[in-house]
C-alpha cells in the first residue's frame, strides 16, 4: 500500500470511528426529545449516520488489502474510544439542565458542534483524496459532507424554538412536556447497553489483531500510546500509579516493555504531566531489538542469541541493560559476543 493510499485509510479509519459513536449519543438525545420537527431531524439524521458509517465501512475494506497491521490496531482503536465516550456520555445527557427543555436545547447546542467537527473531517477527507488522484473517496467525502452541512442548517434553525421553549418552562412556569414521559431513561438504557455490546466486539477484534500489530517495528509504541490515551490507574503496569511519586515512578520505568512505556507516557500527560517521569520514559523509549522482543521470555531470547548475529547480540546487551536487565539474557549475549 502506498503513502498515500495509507493516509487515506487513516482518515477514513477516523471519519468511521466518529460515526460510529455518534449513533449511540443520537439514539439517546431522540429518546429524551418531544415529537416535533427536532426529533423528526434527529431520527433522520440517526439514519444518515448509520449509513455514513456503512459506506466509510465498504471503502475502508476496498482498501484495506495488504494495509500495515499497525494502522488496523489505530484504528479499532479509534472506534474503541469514540464508543466509549457515546458510552460514558449517554446516561449523563439526561443529567444535566434543570428541566426537559433545557436538556434538549443543550443537546442541541452540542449536535452544532458535532456537526461542524464532521463538516471539518469530511472536508479534509475530500480535500486529501482528491490531492492524490482518489476519484471514488472524494465523492464519498463530499457526498457524506453535504448530509452534515443541512444537519447542521437544521439544527440552527431549531435553536430559536428550543430557547423558547426554556423560557416558558423555566421562566414561565408553563413546562411544554414531561420528559419521563418520552421513554428517555428505558431508551437511554437500551443505547447505552447497545454500545457496550459493540465496544466488546471491537475489543475482541483489536485483541486479534495486535499481536498481528506489534511484529510491526514501531507497532509497540503505538498501541501503548493509544491504550494510555483511554487507561484507567489499574490499566498501568506499575501499581498504584496515582499514590507513587515521582521518583518511585521514575525507578520502575526501566523493567517495563515499550507498549508498557507509551501507555504510562500517554496517561502521565493527560494528567499530571510531570517533566520528571515523561523524560526518563523519553529516555527509555526506544525501539526494540526486534520486533516483539519484549513479549519474549529469556529462553526464546537466548535461541534468537545462538544464531550468531554479533550485531543483534550488541543491540541485545545495551537495550536489556537500559531496561528489564534480566542476568541471563545479558549473559547470554555478552558469551556470544566473546564467541562471535
Amino acid at each position: 500500500m502506498s503513502k498515500s493510499e495509507q493516509k487515506v485509510v487513516q482518515y477514513l479509519g477516523e471519519a468511521h470511528a466518529s460515526e460510529v459513536g455518534l449513533v449511540s449519543v443520537l439514539r439517546s438525545q431522540i429518546a429524551m426529545t418531544p415529537r416535533g420537527s427536532y426529533r423528526d431531524d434527529l431520527e433522520k439524521h440517526l439514519g444518515q449516520t448509520q449509513d455514513h458509517a456503512r459506506r466509510i465501512r465498504e471503502r475502508l475494506g476496498e482498501l484495506e488489502q495488504g494495509q500495515n497491521p499497525v494502522q488496523v490496531f489505530v484504528g479499532f482503536a479509534e472506534t474503541l474510544v469514540s464508543q466509549g465516550f457515546a458510552l460514558s456520555k449517554t446516561p449523563f445527557d439526561l443529567l444535566r439542565g434543570s428541566g426537559g427543555e433545557e436538556k434538549v436545547l443543550k443537546n442541541a447546542k452540542d449536535a452544532c458542534a458535532t456537526e461542524a467537527l464532521e463538516i471539518a473531517t469530511y472536508t479534509s477527507l475530500e480535500r486529501l483524496a482528491t490531492r492524490v488522484g482518489d476519484d471514488q473517496t472524494a465523492k464519498l467525502a463530499a457526498s457524506i459532507r453535504t448530509d452534515e452541512e443541512h444537519m447542521l442548517e437544521r439544527i440552527m434553525r431549531e435553536i430559536p424554538k428550543l430557547t423558547d421553549a426554556v423560557v416558558g418552562a423555566d421562566v414561565m412556569g408553563k413546562p411544554s412536556y414531561d420528559i419521563t414521559k418520552t421513554g428517555a431513561a428505558d431508551a437511554t438504557r437500551k443505547a447505552a447497553r447497545q454500545a457496550k455490546r459493540s465496544t466488546s466486539q471491537t475489543k475482541a477484534r483489536a485483541k486479534r489483531t495486535a499481536r498481528q500489530a506489534r511484529k510491526v517495528p514501531g507497532a509497540a509504541q503505538v498501541e501503548g500510546q493509544v491504550k494510555g490515551a483511554v487507561a484507567s490507574e489499574n490499566d498501568l503496569a506499575i501499581a498504584r500509579y496515582d499514590a507513587l511519586t515521582a521518583e518511585e515512578i521514575v525507578s520502575k520505568l526501566p523493567e517495563l516493555s515499550q507498549i508498557e512505556l507509551a501507555k504510562i507516557d500517554s496517561y502521565e500527560r493527560k494528567n499530571d504531566n510531570r517533566t520528571t517521569i515523561l523524560g526518563r520514559i523519553t529516555a527509555l523509549r526506544g525501539q526494540e531489538p526486534w520486533p516483539g522482543y519484549d513479549e519474549l521470555t529469556v529462553a526464546e531470547i537466548e535461541a534468537v542469541l545462538g544464531e550468531g548475529d554479533e550485531q543483534r547480540t550488541k543491540g541485545v546487551a545495551a537495550y536489556e541493560r537500559a531496561h528489564k536487565n534480566r542476568a541471563g539474557v545479558v549473559s547470554s549475549a555478552e558469551r556470544e559476543t566473546v564467541n562471535a
